[in-house]
């Protein structure tokens, strides 16, 4: 039995129980309509300051980078995999609407399967350079911390945002909590400090929208599931 399935599996029995693909904010969210707005500002100028301050030094030592993307928080429960697809479909410049992603990606009440199905959605509509990573154990691993960043890195670095299939609670740089037992689909659309610190955009916060998170607890979120880079 394919591992990524297999954990998607008993991930869509949590969402059946938990209500969804999100908990905590998601509730604020669920009665929402969906907000557009960019995640950053000035977002340009910072990746321009980074490839100037960077120009010449090996991939992995750029500094920073903040890819510029179209906000929309999640309109429902259950719509977190089609709202941060959608999120790193608009950095390409693919404004399709949250509906028509979650037609794709075969979304339900039960949320959206697994990371298999955004790669694959990803792929379909923006030329085939995404690819699935799973963190197969329950803490991640120093080298498939790495892995993450490395992969983050190219990924942004090539103006791909990354999703990532989450669960359970990660605290940001503020202090927040940020918690999904049920599981959860976020985009990451930023790092700084060479990928040490990833910026998420959070459809499920509308209120922030977006935060940043030393890449290994990013790591620890995804553990037992994977993500699309």
């Amino acid at each position: 039995m394919n591992h990524i399935l297999h954990k998607s599996g008993l991930s869509v029995a949590g969402l059946l129980v938990a209500g969804g693909c999100a908990l905590g904010p998601a509730v604020a969210a669920q009665a929402a309509p969906a907000q557009t707005g960019p995640t950053t500002s000035n977002q340009a100028d910072k990746a321009n300051k980074a490839d100037k301050a960077d120009k010449g030094a090996p991939h992995d030592r750029r500094a920073e980078r903040q890819v510029g993307v179209e906000y929309q928080a999640q309109p429902n429960f259950f719509y977190c995999g089609p709202a941060a697809t959608r999120i790193a479909l608009s950095a390409q410049g693919k404004a399709l609407s949250q509906d028509d992603v979650a037609a794709l990606l075969g979304t339900t009440e039960a949320g959206t399967p697994s990371a298999l199905d955004t790669t694959r959605v990803l792929n379909e509509l923006t030329g085939g350079k995404y690819k699935t990573t799973e963190i197969r154990d329950s803490v991640a691993k120093p080298e498939q911390v790495d892995e993450l960043r490395t992969n983050v890195l190219k990924a942004l670095d090539d103006g791909r945002p990354v999703v990532a299939n989450v669960k359970g609670t990660a605290v940001d740089t503020n202090g927040n909590p940020h918690s999904y037992e049920g599981g959860h689909y976020v985009t990451l659309v930023g790092y700084r400090d060479g990928g040490d610190l990833i910026q998420i955009a959070d459809p499920a916060d509308p209120t922030d929208g977006e935060y940043w998170m030393p890449v290994g607890k990013v790591a620890n979120w995804i553990a037992e599931r994977g993500y699309s880079s």
